[in-house]
């Protein structure tokens, strides 16, 4: 019966995803001084009522594309923690408008910088190059 209802999430997900998926580019600063840009696709959770999130973004001057775990607070749904993959950074953000705010911690939490993105919008084209680079980075990190 497990088998069969996560086929059925599979099922659905692939079905849904057009429908319900939502890409935004947002572009700021780290430290007031780093230029950033930043890709989250957020998505409908078939199987509860929960969001889904993916996303990736760089440092400017490096172009190298960190890909970022994020959970939701689902106490204040305006929060959103990402998780650098390799655990190289965390980032606590707060949705205020189109825009987020909030901070940059190192692994060792010794550094503490504020960050500030606001939205930019994307043609279609734009958007379908940001989802083939969040496609191949999740293939490097996770693929055995």
């Amino acid at each position: 019966m497990k088998k069969l209802i996560l086929l059925l999430c599979m099922f659905f997900a692939v079905t849904t995803k057009a429908q319900s998926a939502k890409s935004m580019l947002y572009k700021g600063t780290i430290d007031g001084k780093i230029a950033v840009t930043f890709y989250i696709k957020e998505e409908e959770n078939p199987c509860t009522a929960d969001l889904m999130y993916t996303s990736m973004y760089r440092y400017d001057k490096s172009g190298s594309w960190i890909q970022l775990d994020i959970t939701q607070n689902k106490k204040n749904e305006n929060q959103l923690v990402l998780v650098e993959h390799g655990f190289s950074g965390v980032m606590i953000l707060k949705k205020e408008g189109t825009n987020f705010n909030g901070l940059w911690i190192s692994p060792d939490s010794k550094k503490q910088l504020k960050v500030t993105l606001k939205e930019v919008r994307m043609t279609k084209k734009e958007t379908e190059t940001y989802e083939d680079k969040m496609e191949k980075i999740n293939y490097e990190n996770n693929d055995c």
